[in-house]
């Protein structure tokens, strides 16, 4: 193929969350020679993705919107970069960016997939109605989780919908024996064991669980240390409610973190709260970094962790079964042994980053409309 297929993705932002973070991570296994990658998003705070797109040879613009209703209204300048940049080929991502993509789209004649990276049943109802308002626009829908496969069944033809599952970079994110500077930055005692979680800070991430966890861990172990990175709209919240872990320095807020690598390497455990998930990318990155898993099973969750196999898994909201499932695993060395090795395994075995960054190309040379 002589000419490139120009594949522009549609992002709300390009924060750290899961959506976000794995358009970096594609870009380094997709094939330059084949294609050219576009990436447009709203929201100008949250841009700490946009250098990583940058430096794999993505080309990156914001259409600054403060809110969804703005992000509507950029659908002319969206039609205007399509046409100008000869795009063959719409990926939208998230809710609102998927309607006014979709909307852009087809007012250029140009094919629209969209990945769902959550369960449609779950967002708010305003949100439902615009989606589904546009969602026939689609010339695909690609669900990251059997789960999501499921709920968009209910009002999608099954014929517009492939399942690609999430992957990550295995080669990445493997655990070294490097961790003591980190420790040290965070005033973690060497010998301290260690829970982590990476997430946004926002209600269905239910860190306000993995602060009674912690609580509840702390008074019967003194050797153990807790980290959150992240941030998001409910900061002020989990700060105040973190205090009396954060006074006596058992709790550590690491912020936004474009790496998050040396947190996970350190990590014994990695904790997970969510009410409701799509398959988280953190999880998946935890995972290929050897942490055992304790997580609630939620969304595409059980696809991934197989309980008492590779990781432990109970209900959302179970604050005692979570918190009785990290003591057994920071008490039983071989368990947790066993199940870091095992979730490791699990990730290289069915979820790697090549093997979805293939399945898309499949989908992107399928759809892609040429001499746009």
């Amino acid at each position: 193929m002589s000419q490139k297929i120009k594949v522009l993705h549609i992002i709300k932002s390009l924060g750290r969350g899961g959506a976000e973070m794995l358009l970096p991570e594609t870009l380094k296994y997709h094939n330059k020679i084949e294609f050219e990658f576009h990436y447009i998003y709203f929201l100008p705070w949250k841009n700490q993705m946009v250098e990583a797109i940058k430096n794999n040879g993505g080309v990156v613009s914001c259409f600054e919107a403060s809110n969804n209703i703005q992000i509507f209204q950029k659908v002319p300048n969206l039609i205007r970069y399509i046409r100008e940049q000869g795009i063959n080929l719409v990926h939208c991502h998230l809710p609102w960016a998927g309607i006014a993509g979709r909307i852009a789209a087809k007012l250029t004649g140009v094919p629209v997939i969209y990945t769902e990276h959550n369960n449609f049943s779950r967002y708010h109802s305003l949100t439902k109605f615009a989606s589904r308002l546009t969602i026939h626009l689609n010339q695909l829908i690609i669900p990251v989780s059997g789960d999501a496969e499921v709920a968009l069944k209910k009002i999608v033809s099954p014929g517009k919908i492939k399942l690609i599952l999430n992957g990550v970079d295995t080669n990445a994110f493997r655990r070294t024996s490097e961790n003591e500077s980190f420790r040290a930055k965070l005033g973690i005692p060497a010998d301290n064991l260690v829970v982590a979680t990476a997430a946004v800070f926002r209600e269905q991430k239910r860190l306000d669980n993995f602060l009674k966890v912690a609580e509840g861990v702390c008074n019967k172990n003194d050797k153990v240390s807790f980290i959150i990175v992240g941030d998001g709209p409910e900061h002020e919240k989990l700060k105040v409610l973190a205090e009396p872990l954060l006074s006596k320095g058992k709790v550590h807020f690491a912020g936004l973190q474009e790496n998050v690598k040396p947190y996970f390497n350190m990590a014994d455990v990695y904790l997970m709260t969510s009410d409701f998930e799509g398959l988280p990318i953190a999880l998946l990155e935890a995972m290929s970094m050897s942490c055992a898993i304790v997580s609630t099973a939620v969304g595409g969750v059980p696809e991934v962790v197989e309980h008492e196999v590779s990781g432990l898994l109970c209900n959302a909201g179970d604050v005692v079964a979570l918190e009785k499932n990290v003591n057994l695993l920071l008490q039983d060395k071989e368990m947790h042994t066993t199940l870091a090795a095992n979730a490791r395994e699990r990730v290289e075995q069915r979820f790697s980053m090549k093997n979805m960054v293939q399945e898309l190309e499949t989908v992107y040379k399928q759809y892609a409309k040429y001499g746009v």
